[in-house]
């Protein structure tokens, strides 16, 4: 493995020359709303298409619908959890749970990227997207049946193992199926394959819900993955080989699996908040740390000018807006008495502006101001989780929770897009690759770092005594505001990282 400044350096995950400057890097931590690079390695064995062929043309249409649908479900099972996830675990009486079954799934999916990356350099992206999906539709399928809160998680946990084995695989099937020109076509079609769940998702599980139950936006998934799956399957079986490594990278898989052995120690201390689960922490840091700190550039966490500060925000963004908006569902249900199909539809709002935020920062009249778009985003992210608590107050009209994430998303746009042309911009070609996956890196120990902090903090303040027929607003509204005046702390951290973007050497 390469190594610079005394650290490891991760290869590239997917299978493509790690000296293309257009790597893609925007598609980190299984999100891929914000797709705004291109893999451009196109295999010398690949013969050159007609001019008039097109990512829908003839050749390549089945694949591409087959690869828009598997995005496409993903993002459906994500804004359906997000809705039927406060129903779930008051029924499973396992609120104080309830953000382990979000952080289960990024931190086994950060093992799986790892894995991923290594086995289709291997063997070729086919065999980890079709073990991908599997585990994935596996772990629907737990999550759905489990009686237990704890088998619930255990479900969240598979499936993101699955989540991570696809999303790197899915880049490699770019990178290899489609021609240069098309490649940047096909990227963008997974950001929009975002659009349309988030705006039918919250609705669709909202009404499974309250009319079914909740365990069908589970069970109902896994079934609806088998036709793209048939679609694909020609296409995949005639792509061409690549370079085969000649064997994994087991210290690069290694470390990525103590750092998710570590998150998930540190998350398990945090549901008992006794000094026997000090024993537990201590292990989890010991493993986390020292493996972090190889998996990332040199002065990441004391934010150092330039690249460091823009791995760290990224992380920092992705974290703190995921660390709130796993609670407002919740909070909607269990305080305002909304159904769960409404308190969904409150975060739709959000996925559309941050699309619109990651269109406004690609205009090119304002690539000379791209670090002080970031700022502004997580100006705009800070403002918007703190305004989400006001809405404990019965005064305050329950819309506002939906305008303020109007808000946050737009915010949200503008910082993780920028983050991503930013670092391919303070790259050498040389090293795109190992900085690109050090962004993905980041990303998950966000997710994984602060909804956990989100989850201990729940629980520290009273909110595991939420049950289904248990409290309301006036019981206990100080654990919803503990995590929401966390995490806009937080984003407000990553607001004065913001105005260490520019690099002294620029």
């Amino acid at each position: 493995m390469p190594r610079a400044n005394g650290r490891a350096r991760f290869r590239p995950a997917t299978g493509v020359n790690p000296k293309d400057a257009s790597y893609p890097v925007a598609m980190t931590a299984l999100d891929p709303r914000d797709a705004d690079a291109a893999v451009t390695d196109t295999p010398a064995t690949s013969p050159a298409p007609p001019d008039d062929d097109t990512v829908l043309g003839r050749r390549y249409r089945a694949l591409t619908l087959g690869i828009v649908t598997v995005v496409s479900l993903i993002a459906f099972e994500a804004s359906a959890v997000n809705t039927a996830m406060p129903v779930a675990a008051r029924a499973l009486d396992g609120v104080e749970l309830y953000a382990y079954a979000f952080s289960a799934y990024f931190t086994a999916s950060l093992f799986a990227m790892a894995l991923s990356g290594e086995w289709c350099d291997r063997r070729g992206p086919s065999a980890p997207l079709f073990t991908g999906i599997a585990a994935f539709g596996a772990g629907l399928l737990v999550s759905g049946s489990a009686q237990r809160m704890w088998l619930f998680v255990g479900g969240r946990a598979v499936q993101g193992i699955g989540g991570g084995l696809v999303i790197v695989a899915l880049y490699v099937v770019v990178g290899r199926a489609y021609p240069r020109r098309l490649q940047s076509a096909v990227l963008a079609s997974f950001s929009a394959a975002w659009v349309l769940p988030v705006i039918v998702g919250p609705l669709a599980a909202g009404t499974v819900t309250e009319q079914v139950g909740w365990r069908w936006v589970f069970l109902a998934i896994p079934v609806l993955v088998l036709p793209p799956l048939v679609v694909m399957l020609p296409a995949l079986r005639a792509l061409p080989p690549g370079e085969r490594s000649a064997g994994m990278d087991r210290r690069r898989i290694l470390l990525a699996l103590a750092v998710a052995a570590g998150a998930g120690l540190l998350q398990y201390a945090g549901q008992d908040l006794t000094w026997l689960s000090l024993v537990p922490a201590a292990a989890g840091l010991a493993l986390l740390v020292p493996c972090v700190l190889r998996l990332l550039p040199e002065g990441t966490f004391r934010a150092a000018r330039g690249l460091p500060s823009v791995i760290l925000l990224r992380g920092v963004a992705a974290g703190a807006f995921l660390g709130a908006e796993s609670f407002v569902p919740l909070m909607l249900v269990t305080q305002r008495g909304l159904s769960a199909t409404a308190a969904g539809l409150s975060l739709t709002g959000g996925g559309l502006t941050w699309a619109l935020g990651s269109w406004t920062q690609s205009r090119p009249r304002l690539e000379p101001h791209r670090e002080r778009l970031m700022g502004l985003g997580m100006l705009l992210i800070a403002v918007s989780i703190a305004a989400v608590p006001l809405a404990l107050a019965d005064s305050v009209p329950v819309w506002s929770v939906a305008v303020a994430w109007v808000l946050g998303g737009y915010g949200m746009g503008l910082t993780i897009s920028s983050a991503s042309v930013l670092l391919l911009k303070l790259s050498r070609p040389e090293d795109a690759g190992s900085n690109s996956a050090s962004l993905q890196v980041s990303d998950a120990l966000g997710n994984i770092t602060l909804v956990g902090l989100s989850g201990v903090l729940f629980v520290a303040f009273g909110g595991a005594s939420i049950t289904e027929t248990g409290a309301t607003a006036s019981h206990h509204p100080a654990a919803f505001g503990a995590v929401y005046a966390a995490m806009a702390a937080m984003a407000l951290v990553g607001a004065w990282v913001a105005t260490r973007l520019r690099s002294d050497t620029r």
